[in-house]
């Protein structure tokens, strides 16, 4: 049921970012991705109050017994509410458009995906690699870290911390797509990119050293740069043409989260046990490849132009 649940969401998210990308005007297209990713970010934030309000509520015998089940059911209940609302959805202008010139591709999408298109399918793998590490690594590993027996930060005191993590995160995502729209990618991502490396460094080697108050601050603002990932979708839909932009972008995205999401907590788990400042490494590596995308991006897109 989980692997279900992850390939429907790796559904989900790139047909969003297609849909809204295809409804607003060009110079608001990261703003618009940046909305939506930030509401993803927002989405997060939600399960990190359940489980802060869970672990407030009830003993921890309680949780293993039956109150684990909690978030799944009103998760459940919220998943009918979206059923609900997506009857209201139309097609885009873009792809109306398409369909009234008789532009749409032929034959199979895949296969013209990854016989023209190889520069875009690399370039948004390595976004959705950034992406998986902001996400997974800084906001969802990290208060595991602190709750470790090395560091002993208490679950509560990690969970408030995430919580403000993910609201920072879900405000850095609109930033940095509204950056995108006024500055293009290759400036908002080296700068964001960089403060990321640095401030996750600090927040990392802090962690046992500061008081929570003060650590607190610096994850905060540690969450509000890993907001890069919010220009990560305005990367893969200018990658790709119209008429096969959703294979394209669903394709990269869905093989990289499912080689990078996969195999990031597993790496983690290994490498924790050797440096438990692993993360701390890995988030500046993905900082330098973010900072790569950056630079790459208006040379991919120039030599693959399309309207």
């Amino acid at each position: 049921m989980r692997m279900l649940q992850g390939i429907a969401i790796g559904g989900e998210i790139p047909g969003a970012w297609v849909y809204v990308s295809e409804h607003v005007p060009k110079n608001r297209v990261g703003l618009a991705n940046g909305m939506v990713t930030g509401g993803l970010a927002l989405g997060i934030l939600l399960g990190s109050l359940m489980a802060l309000l869970i672990n407030d509520i009830f003993s921890s015998a309680e949780i293993t017994e039956y109150a684990w089940r909690i978030p799944f059911l009103v998760g459940g209940v919220l998943g009918f509410v979206a059923v609900y609302l997506r009857r209201y959805l139309e097609e885009t202008p873009v792809f109306k458009e398409m369909q009234k010139l008789k532009t749409l591709n032929q034959g199979l999408p895949m296969a013209t995906v990854y016989r023209h298109h190889k520069p875009a399918i690399f370039i948004s793998g390595l976004a959705t690699w950034l992406l998986t590490a902001g996400i997974v690594v800084v906001i969802l590993f990290a208060p595991e870290l602190m709750k470790s027996d090395l560091f002993k930060v208490p679950v509560i005191v990690a969970l408030t911390m995430q919580s403000f993590a993910i609201l920072a995160l879900a405000i850095g995502c609109i930033f940095t797509g509204h950056m995108c729209d006024k500055f293009g990618v290759e400036k908002t991502f080296v700068v964001m990119c960089t403060a990321l490396a640095i401030s996750s460094s600090i927040f990392y080697h802090s962690i046992g050293q500061v008081d929570y108050v003060t650590l607190a601050v610096m994850y905060t603002i540690t969450g509000f740069f890993v907001g890069v990932v919010g220009g990560v979708p305005y990367i893969m839909v200018r990658a790709f043409p119209a008429n096969i932009r959703f294979t394209g972008l669903s394709f990269s995205y869905n093989l990289s989260y499912a080689i990078f999401g996969g195999l990031t907590p597993l790496f983690l788990g290994v490498v924790n046990k050797i440096n438990p400042l692993s993360a701390s490494y890995y988030i500046v590596l993905l900082s330098l490849i973010g900072i790569v995308c950056g630079l790459l991006f208006n040379k991919i897109i120039n030599s693959n132009s399309h309207d």
